[in-house]
């Protein structure tokens, strides 16, 4: 649990929460279903994500949908310049003579489909089973606009007084932000410096309270390529005279990590500060059921605590896709001209993706194994983030949330993913107080087959935005909580 917490009662009737809940039924969710259907890909894997316009459409989407809200003086613009991916920019204006501002982010591209989904299920098709509605995009990051949005407008429905709330809304998370910099140089003048900054494009490790992120991996991606050969040639003439590209593919891929451990033999993306506890409260969490392992299959790193702060603090390597490689049914006896990989590197929070990148290309440039062509293209390279202390203000109003919805106070852990905003954000802003949170719990399955949104869990955030906003406005003017 966050530091200092002091646990509140529930507010009486449980007001914000239950104005949460129907404004998720009734308005939320027919939007969230729109945008589901739209496949607003990230430009990474999406070519021509600027022509099909999904991006924007999107975009447009979630714009007109928080200007149709009753909050006065709302005001929500979609940003666009050529070759740069759309931003769209909320801003709903200070009540009842508060100051300050709140910034809360999110981002609506989404991941490929990336698998078979189950019958029934498909990525941009959104179904409601229960408390969970599928559908890419639904849980990474569709969502935070709705909640963020929800939140201004039930304090305001309530009479809850509040500072100005900006909600960013960004369209190339998924590919690493390569264009937030650009968009946040851009807003920098009008948004000025945040009092508070949401993220919600987090994860949780149950759904039964609320969860603060303390730390995000970095990530470094990169594609790696063999040749061999000008063009293929029959097998049975060349094999055993000329290496096979895919073989000498995998010895790179053995510089770079055990292949019978997976242990990363790169010392420079190892971090020296690997906290020992994994999360607070413990919780009942495991790695067994989170996942959709095969029957038998051997985990790695021991004991469930183990895990989670292996997920978070541990380097890793991920071969995630391959050129160069036909189909099964396509493999005739060819020794092929050349292999290439995309690989996924996750970086413990404090390693400098700088630093990193610099000793991924000198070990794959260097001494080219056979002499064969190798050519290493990093395509982005993020740094992680460990959160700073909790402001007292802060962890007070997260607890607050936690206890009217759930009735307990909330969790703490370490995130495996990354998010570029949070790293951004802090050299942007020092100083200035950030929290994550999120939706992403046991079995949500962001970029993978059958994503959901949880909707319990989407409402309890929403409340918690609502919670913290208000208790921004109220630190600024030194009102009681």
């Amino acid at each position: 649990m966050p530091g200092n917490a002091r646990r509140s009662a529930p507010s009486a009737g449980g007001e914000l929460r239950a104005r949460a809940h129907r404004s998720w039924e009734d308005e939320v969710l027919p939007a969230l279903v729109r945008y589901t259907a739209i496949p607003c890909l990230s430009p990474d894997f999406d070519e021509g994500w600027e022509a099909a316009g999904h991006l924007t459409e999107a975009a447009s989407l979630l714009g007109a949908w928080a200007r149709s809200r009753a909050v006065d003086g709302l005001h929500a613009e979609v940003r666009a310049r050529s070759g740069r991916t759309p931003l769209l920019l909320v801003d709903a204006p200070a009540t009842g003579g508060r100051a300050g501002t709140v910034l809360v982010y999110g981002h609506l591209d989404k991941q490929p489909p990336l698998g078979e989904w189950r019958d029934g299920l498909g990525p941009f098709t959104a179904v409601r089973e229960g408390d969970r509605l599928y559908g890419r995009g639904t849980a990474d990051d569709g969502y935070a606009l709705f909640a963020a949005v929800t939140a201004v407008e039930i304090l305001d429905a309530a009479g809850i007084p509040r500072p100005r709330v900006v909600v960013l809304v960004e369209a190339s998370e998924e590919s690493g932000s390569p264009d937030l910099p650009g968009h946040l140089d851009d807003v920098d003048a009008e948004l000025g410096s945040p009092d508070l900054v949401v993220c919600l494009d987090s994860g949780c490790l149950g759904y039964d309270r609320l969860w603060l992120t303390t730390s995000l991996r970095g990530n470094l991606l990169a594609t790696v390529s063999v040749q061999v050969l000008t063009e293929g040639v029959h097998s049975g003439s060349a094999g055993g005279i000329v290496p096979t590209s895919f073989r000498l593919l995998r010895l790179l891929l053995d510089r770079l990590e055990d292949p019978r451990t997976g242990e990363i033999r790169l010392r420079a993306l190892h971090a020296d500060d690997r906290p020992a506890t994994p999360q607070s409260p413990p919780s009942e969490w495991v790695a067994r059921e989170a996942f959709p392992v095969v029957p038998g299959l051997e985990l790695e790193g021991g004991s469930d605590d183990e895990r989670l702060v292996r997920s978070a603090w541990t380097p890793v390597l991920a071969v995630t896709g391959m050129d160069g490689i036909p189909a099964v049914r396509d493999g005739g006896n060819v020794l092929r001209p050349s292999t290439t990989a995309k690989i996924s590197l996750r970086l413990p929070p404090s390693v400098d993706a700088a630093s990193a990148t610099a000793a991924l290309e000198s070990a794959l440039r260097a001494d080219p194994p056979s002499g064969a062509r190798v050519e290493v293209h990093v395509d982005n390279a993020a740094t992680g983030w460990a959160a700073p202390p909790i402001d007292g203000w802060v962890d007070e109003a997260f607890t607050r949330a936690s206890d009217e919805v759930f009735g307990t106070p909330p969790g703490s852990f370490g995130e495996g993913g990354t998010i570029p905003f949070l790293a951004m954000l802090t050299e942007r802003y020092p100083g200035v107080p950030l929290l994550a949170t999120g939706v992403l719990g046991p079995g949500s399955n962001a970029h993978g087959p059958n994503e959901f949104l949880h909707l319990p869990m989407a409402e309890a955030v929403t409340v918690a935005t609502a919670r913290l906003v208000e208790a921004a406005g109220n630190r600024s003017t030194g009102a009681a909580g």
